[in-house]
């Protein structure tokens, strides 16, 4: 039986205070599963540079200059994201040859252990893509268990299809990262666009861990802008949304209309100040969010239409 050739891809940004940690933990799961004849010894890990400024790339070379067998490096000419830097890293492990790429954040919150179900998934049971997700959020603030569990159902309810309490802690097979490939949209959402894939699918629980070291680089800023991200590239509900706003403000305009005629005839027409000022904001608030949602489709449209590379890669080894 020929074991597989597994890569694990890390983007990193600004990740120099606990990358050398993580290469250590990395390291060593590898070498047990090699030990187990459950993956093969030519399986790598491949840290992708997301334009860093700190000294990252730097310890990404001294790592591939240690042992260059085992660890690899891509790095981007320009900090593009971290879903760009995602990409980047499962193609350049595609063009290597893999048979199966994990990919997981460099920040060892997502638990390694799970790595071995996720590979028995892969060999034993066929499964071309295994999502691991998460047990509990427990750890989580209120607001952050809230907040994602919120965003999950309003993705469902946008009729886009998603895995709830998974990142982008997973396996994916030789076919299913070629499939992924002919993804060619700019604005990349792969937790999004890697269910929508199909194939025999699998998942492992875990419970995910506190960061090593380091700051997250994902703000409640960013968290809002990558939850827009996902909800505007895979659902044109919000444009439909925008419409029945527009129904309900002519609606309310016509009984407003209505009020005011009835107001002269009672002799009431002084009144309705405040009911003309309502009017005004509510009317201007509607047109203000529908202006936002369509603009947000149409910026979207104009980016993909330029047909611009997501990514550059300066180096690669």
């Amino acid at each position: 039986m020929t074991l597989p050739v597994v890569y694990f891809v890390l983007p990193c940004y600004n990740e120099s205070e606990g990358l050398r940690h993580t290469a250590d933990v990395l390291k060593k799961k590898i070498n047990q599963l090699i030990a187990c004849d459950g993956i093969s010894g030519k399986s790598r890990i491949l840290f992708v540079d997301d334009g860093s400024k700190d000294g990252t790339w730097d310890l990404i070379q001294q790592l591939h200059y240690e042992d260059d067998a085992l660890f690899g490096g891509v790095k981007l000419a320009h900090n593009r994201g971290h879903q760009s830097a995602l990409y980047a890293g499962l193609m350049q492990a595609l063009r290597d040859g893999c048979d199966a790429a994990i990919s997981m954040d460099a920040d060892l919150q997502d638990d390694v252990n799970a790595v071995d179900e996720m590979v028995k998934k892969f060999s034993q049971e066929h499964c071309e893509i295994v999502y691991g997700v998460r047990s509990s959020r427990e750890k989580d603030s209120w607001f952050k268990r809230n907040s994602a569990l919120m965003f999950y159902r309003v993705f469902e309810w946008m009729g886009a299809e998603t895995v709830p309490n998974h990142a982008d802690y997973r396996l994916m097979s030789r076919l299913a990262l070629e499939a992924l490939s002919e993804y060619h949209e700019v604005n990349l959402f792969l937790r999004g666009i890697v269910p929508s894939i199909g194939f025999k699918t699998g998942k492992v629980y875990y419970v995910r861990g506190v960061r090593e070291a380091g700051e997250s680089k994902y703000p409640l800023k960013k968290m809002i802008a990558f939850a827009l991200e996902g909800i505007t590239s895979f659902s044109t509900k919000p444009l439909k949304f925008v419409t029945g706003l527009g129904v309900i403000s002519i609606l309310i305009g016509l009984i407003m209309l209505a009020y005011a005629i009835g107001s002269v005839f009672m002799n009431h027409a002084v009144v309705g100040w405040g009911s003309v000022m309502c009017s005004i904001w509510l009317i201007g608030g509607f047109l203000m969010v529908s202006m936002g949602i369509v603009g947000e489709y149409v910026g979207k449209i104009y980016l993909e239409t330029k047909h611009r590379p997501r990514y550059y890669i300066e180096t690669a080894f």
